[in-house]
């Protein structure tokens, strides 16, 4: 289209700097290339890594504001909805804002950077904080309900529910926390401030809201209504109907979704793609379309050549071997033509031919070689040394090939590897050659594919770390695994379902298993914790204590649910694909965690009871705030 490229190359030490930004705000920013085109008439795009970096940041910073809001408005009207109180609304409302605000603190106290990951912290704190405020005040009006004393309602809520939601936000916390054993300084951060400011949102919400409740008035009967509306009456007869007539259905579908799921997993790819997940309305990304059109793209791909002389990068058989390596490349239609000292050689060559292009080449004759090849190594002199400073070190030792690569995903950039490995050791003896591969092309499929490894062992501790968790507070193996159980079947069917609809295994989507396995469990622990205390009162009469269960905390678990479903979902209003992909599998995987958690589960304990309903198999709980008898003896004496 006779468009013409120029590239500029960054000083190193600013690259990976604030002066980056400065950099490219100050000398191509979007007045000033609007101004450059306007003088001169012409169609100016700019692209490259750091350049592509800058305006990705800026726009991952521009979007934190949205998901706040969004977040914060979409919790608080179905609080509201689910409560129909504005009291405790508002005082949610409060706790997950203060935990936003310490997310932020966090952030800055550490001098970590905003990056596509540290952003979501904010929303993401919102959106598991609000669970945590339902589950207490749920239980609050519950125990209001039953006896209207408001001091051992509050004292029942941090007992009852105090030890269980410690519990929950530890396992959401460890989920979270199993990117920092990554390799990766990204992950490592998004751990370190997630984990944490999941810990301190407990802390805030089992503080603030017994203490606010302590000054309030009773609730009043509106407030109490929730509890026994008809959409949560059927929706919980559904449920308790299911797991009573029809358990060998229930392990009849979940065989089959487990079975279905493991062949969707055999169909999943990886794939990498460094502008898949970016803003596609961004002006910069039509400006990486370009490039990729015109000039097959703009990753760079570098391949090094050390002679182990000095300059040896300069004999004229070097310059043969990269010649005909040059010429590979230029066969791979996903590279654009590549540049080294050959270039400057052959320029060189048909200048001496008075700037004739048929003689475009590398010197044939002994004499050219001699007279071109002074030239070039004159060039180096004092005052034109920039002339080979991209192609050769100062010894003349290096040599260096820059190509660019298009975003084909890295299944295809390793095969593309592989063909230019295969030709570096058929033309570079290694006994008098090293020869490297890199550049940002390179680095991508191997960090992705290192990074994958990463994040799957990081679901596996995940899983070892939670189940540590579920051993202290059941001290039974049985009930590890039955707990365990419902929370990996979701896991498998959103992994299945990314089979079957063509959604790749990559950085973005990876994160998803860690995260929804983390907060699912969360639902598993409220069940056991509520389903041991009747176990206790019912005098271990295994179907009453799981009737009874499910009728009280089904209704807060269903309640929790819905909130983290259209809290993730947030995140697909995202620009970034990487997002949007999280936002959506995690609230799909959630609410089928939710269904898993109050129909499996169930049907597994009920058909376990003649192994589990003993004292012996279920212990008393390693954490206990209040205990039972000495709350019963205060209430009978008040």
């Amino acid at each position: 289209s006779g468009a013409v490229r120029f590239a500029i190359y960054l000083d190193k030490k600013i690259v990976n700097t604030k002066a980056r930004k400065e950099f490219i705000e100050k000398y191509l920013s979007d007045e000033k290339i609007e101004a450059f085109e306007k003088e001169t008439g012409l169609d100016l795009r700019v692209s490259g890594m750091p350049y592509i970096r800058t305006l990705n940041a800026k726009s991952i910073i521009d979007e934190i504001g949205l998901f706040i809001f969004a977040a914060l408005a979409i919790t608080s009207l179905l609080f509201f909805f689910f409560f129909r109180s504005r009291s405790a609304t508002l005082i949610s409302m409060l706790v997950v804002i203060v935990g936003v605000m310490w997310s932020f603190g966090t952030l800055g106290l550490l001098n970590y950077e905003i990056t596509v990951l540290t952003a979501i912290i904010p929303p993401l704190i919102i959106v598991i904080g609000i669970p945590n405020c339902i589950f207490l005040i749920n239980k609050y009006q519950q125990e209001i309900k039953n006896h209207g004393n408001k001091a051992k309602s509050l004292k029942r809520v941090i007992s009852k529910v105090g030890n269980a939601t410690l519990l929950t936000n530890l396992t959401t916390a460890a989920g979270f926390g199993t990117f920092i054993f990554t390799d990766s300084k990204l992950l490592k951060e998004f751990g370190i401030v997630a984990s944490l400011n999941i810990v301190f949102l407990f802390l805030l919400c089992l503080l603030i809201i017994p203490i606010a409740y302590s000054y309030m008035p009773m609730p009043k009967e509106k407030h109490l209504a929730h509890l026994g509306k008809n959409y949560m009456k059927s929706f919980i007869n559904w449920i308790e109907n299911t797991i009573r007539h029809h358990r060998i259905a229930i392990f009849i579908v979940s065989i089959c979704i487990l079975v279905l799921g493991i062949i969707g997993i055999f169909q999943i790819k990886i794939s990498g793609s460094i502008i898949e997940d970016m803003p596609k309305k961004a002006p910069f990304f039509k400006d990486i379309i370009f490039y990729e059109k015109e000039f097959n793209g703009v990753m760079p791909l570098e391949i090094v050549i050390d002679t182990k002389k000095p300059k040896g990068a300069l004999k004229t058989v070097t310059l043969n071997r990269i010649n005909e390596l040059q010429e590979t490349i230029e066969e791979i239609p996903e590279l654009s033509k590549p540049v080294s000292i050959v270039n400057l050689v052959k320029y060189a060559n048909q200048t001496f031919y008075n700037g004739n292009p048929d003689f475009y080449d590398l010197p044939n004759s002994k004499l050219e070689e001699a007279l071109v090849l002074t030239y070039v190594k004159n060039s180096t002199q004092k005052g034109n040394e920039n002339m080979l400073k991209s192609y050769v070190d100062s010894t003349g030792q290096y040599a260096r090939i820059t190509t660019f690569m298009r975003d084909i995903g890295t299944d295809k950039m390793k095969k593309i590897e592989e063909r230019l490995q295969d030709k570096i050791n058929l033309i570079f003896p290694k006994e008098r050659y090293a020869v490297s591969i890199t550049g940002k092309a390179y680095v991508f499929e191997k960090g992705t594919h290192y990074l994958i490894g990463n994040l799957v062992q990081s679901l596996l501790f995940a899983v070892l770390l939670i189940s540590l968790l579920m051993a202290f507070m059941f001290r039974s193996f049985k009930m590890i695994i039955v707990s365990l159980l419902p929370n990996l079947l979701p896991l498998i069917m959103t992994a299945g379902l990314m089979g079957y609809f063509g959604i790749p295994i990559k950085p973005s989507t990876i994160l998803v298993f860690s995260i929804a396995f983390g907060i699912s469990v969360d639902d598993t622990i409220h069940f056991l914790a509520k389903y041991r205390q009747e176990l206790k009162a019912n005098n271990w009469k295994i179907k009453r204590s799981v009737h009874n269960t499910v009728k009280e905390a089904g209704i807060s678990m269903f309640y929790t649910s819905v909130v983290l479903f259209f809290g993730f979902s947030v995140f697909t209003l995202s620009n970034f694909g990487g997002t949007v992909a999280l936002g959506g599998l995690v609230a799909t995987t959630l609410i089928f965690a939710m269904l898993s958690n109050l129909i499996l589960l169930p049907a597994l304990l009920l058909s376990l009871e003649k192994t589990i309903a003993n004292e012996k198999e279920f212990l008393e709980p390693t954490l206990d705030i209040l205990a039972e008898d000495i709350e019963e003896d205060y209430s009978h004496e008040k």
